[in-house]
């Protein structure tokens, strides 16, 4: 088995883990950077709205919406820690080191808006895909740097810990820590071990044990799987955020809330405005409010969706302000200027994961957690928008800082690893895709926007038998990314269900009929 070595190792390339990567370079340490697929594939590459920033901050102002949509439930300490982090890398790495495109008046001046449950407008974007525009600016900058190694194509399948992993055998009375991880090569089937003095869990979110999502394809919540099975602590599992409105005829994609911020309007087949009817701010209102809007408006009309009205702004206002949207909603037969948008909610965002200090610390010594694999609190019961990159991007920035203090005080033990035996037997595709079939109709019909105790009580019983026929599947066949997916999705839709059945109250985005 080969082994590499390196002072940290990321895993997962979207927006926390590459701020990370810049930052920990920056300070003189050595990076390892794991992408499952090509590494521009990310969650935080789809993300369309916005990022909040403020160069003179008023965090008690943010404090109180984050508050209002969290349904009261966020970390503030988090929050306030966070919030100012995050503005400052903004300012200093996006818009000062890499000059990253974003939206602006004809003077050069940040143009900012406004998405539901913010009181202000405090939101800066670059037209509709500012993720992209984020996520692009620094990976130009991480390909230059000789101290990141980049891998693509490369998962990670299990992390290193002292007490399951190392060949020295008094090791498994070791406080628990982590040395690295094991990782496959997609290309060539094999794994090999890297040793890191950090490991760095930036794998995004979950969205994809759901039937519907607008998250990318590897995202199963593969961070928060290896970590609990090594004994890390998670939390508030059960709220996974529903975003209100996604295209609902042929290809799925996001249409983001930003419309919403700009004046668009959600109509009932009848061409009804409703949202007057569910709360105060109408179509600007927290998320999960309008997601169990849309669907009691289509349960009411026995309609297959609902319709975002932006149609009496100028087209060419439109055009310019939300140009991916408009090019990909043509394609699928809607010219959004002159006609509504059919939309519907979908799994979005995971305001859960592994429990994380505004550092990335977890209850795991050398093993970090940021951007959405991470639990610092900050979004509570339900995330407030255009907060995910902000604490992505603030995550990432504090976790590098406190990683080069660390190095220049801690001695670091990293152990020779066992040897990972690769079976040649090779699994049965078709087998794996009708499990990932199963797995995401029984999140999406019982663990969904709407939850009830029976719903959630026989998901767990269909969860726990495919869960332990999986694990011995899983032993005797060589891997694939496939197979990765349906493991580590299985055990995070466990988790997920486990805590929607303890969680008697609804609160935020999980609710309970």
């Amino acid at each position: 088995m080969k082994i590499l070595q390196t002072d940290c190792l990321v895993i997962g390339a979207g927006i926390a883990g590459s701020v990370y990567a810049y930052e920990a370079a920056r300070r003189g340490m050595r990076v390892m950077l794991l992408s499952c697929t090509d590494w521009d594939t990310a969650n935080s590459d789809l993300a369309q709205g916005g990022i909040v920033y403020e160069p003179d901050l008023d965090v008690d102002g943010l404090l109180k919406d984050v508050r209002l949509a969290t349904a009261g439930l966020c970390n503030e300490s988090a929050v306030r820690t966070l919030s100012k982090a995050g503005c400052e890398a903004v300012e200093k790495i996006f818009l000062t080191d890499l000059h990253t495109d974003f939206s602006r008046d004809k003077n050069g001046n940040l143009l900012f808006t406004r998405e539901g449950a913010h009181t202000k407008n405090r939101i800066i974007y670059w037209k509709d895909t500012t993720g992209h525009s984020l996520l692009s600016s620094i990976h130009k900058a991480l390909r230059k740097d000789p101290r990141i190694t980049v891998a693509e194509n490369a998962s990670a399948v299990d992390l290193l810990t002292l007490s399951h992993s190392s060949q020295d055998i008094m090791d498994r009375y070791a406080p628990l820590t982590c040395f690295g991880a094991y990782v496959l090569d997609n290309k060539t089937g094999q794994v090999y071990a890297v040793k890191a003095k950090k490991t760095i869990l930036a794998t995004g979110g979950v969205g994809q044990v759901y039937r519907h999502t607008t998250n990318a394809a590897h995202a199963y919540g593969h961070g928060i799987a290896m970590a609990y099975r090594v004994g890390a602590r998670v939390m508030n599992m059960e709220f996974m955020q529903f975003h209100p409105t996604v295209f609902a005829k042929g290809k799925s994609f996001l249409i983001s809330e930003a419309l919403r911020g700009e004046g668009a309007v959600l109509r009932n087949c009848k061409g009804e405005a409703f949202m007057e009817k569910y709360h105060p701010l109408k179509d600007l209102a927290p998320r999960d409010i309008v997601a169990r809007a849309i669907e009691e408006e289509r349960l009411k009309t026995s309609h297959e969706c609902v319709y975002l009205d932006i149609t009496h702004e100028p087209a060419e206002h439109i055009k310019e302000r939300f140009p991916a949207i408009y090019e990909t909603c043509l394609k699928e037969g809607v010219d959004m200027t002159r006609q509504p948008i059919p939309v519907v909610p979908a799994a979005h965002y995971f305001c859960g994961g592994v429990y994380a200090s505004p550092q990335g610390r977890t209850n795991i010594l050398h093993l970090n957690a940021v951007g959405e694999t991470a639990c610092t609190g900050y979004h509570g019961a339900n995330r407030l928008a255009s907060t995910s990159l902000l604490e992505a991007v603030a995550t990432g920035y504090l976790c590098a800082a406190e990683d080069a203090q660390d190095m220049e005080k801690t001695s670091f033990r990293l152990p020779q690893p066992k040897e990972w035996i690769v079976p040649e037997k090779q699994p049965d595709l078709n087998l794996i895709k009708q499990d990932l079939a199963t797995l995401k109709s029984t999140m999406w019909n019982y663990v969904g926007l709407v939850r009830s105790a029976t719903h959630l009580s026989r998901a767990e019983k269909i969860l726990r038998h495919l869960h332990n026929e999986i694990d011995a599947f899983y032993k005797g066949y060589a891997l694939n990314q496939d197979l990765l997916d349906l493991r580590n999705g299985t055990q995070t839709a466990l988790l997920i269900t486990y805590a929607a059945l303890k969680n008697k109250q609804s609160i935020g985005c999980h609710y309970i009929k």
